[in-house]
């Protein structure tokens, strides 16, 4: 593959494969490039309310391939993964906190918050952006965090 022409390449592959993807009826979830050893994956995400099947992967991959192939937007060799972000899927966008006020999830903190940890599960409470507060099980507490401080927030299936 040839070099990539500049400017950001999550962004101009989600430019590129969002109405691909919306065009068979899905959501595009998420977009990332990244570095594993010495390989560098390309994963697109994809849902859908009822849930993505192996047929869903299979039919967004095929239709993106040549047009990703005409972007070039990595420099060097790529493998091209269309998957399921899971149940457990991490809330990345501002939109997925917005859908998911009331749901549970589990949190991992780059540092620990004093008397909680690093780690901790509860209700996503309110994303007001930046900010994600998240109401522990009980319903007594709350924290208060910048999504930057986040290693990462994922929905939990809390029993």
């Amino acid at each position: 593959m040839a070099k990539k022409k500049g400017g950001n390449t999550v962004e101009s592959v989600t430019a590129l494969v969002k109405p691909i993807v919306e065009g068979f009826g899905l959501q595009l979830w998420d977009v990332r490039l990244v570095k594993e050893g010495a390989l560098m994956y390309l994963r697109i995400f994809i849902d859908k309310e009822e849930g993505i099947t192996i047929e869903d992967c299979e039919t967004v991959s095929r239709a993106i391939d040549a047009p990703l192939d005409e972007l070039d937007p990595v420099d060097g060799e790529y493998t091209l993964e269309v998957c399921s972000p899971g149940v457990e899927r991490e809330l990345v966008r501002d939109e997925h906190f917005e859908q998911f006020i009331g749901a549970d999830v589990m949190v991992k903190m780059i540092r620990p918050i004093e008397g909680i940890g690093r780690e901790f599960c509860g209700k996503l409470k309110a994303y007001n952006k930046p900010d994600i507060t998240i109401e522990d099980h009980s319903g007594e507490n709350e924290v208060t965090f910048s999504k930057k401080e986040a290693v990462y927030v994922k929905l939990d299936d809390f029993d």
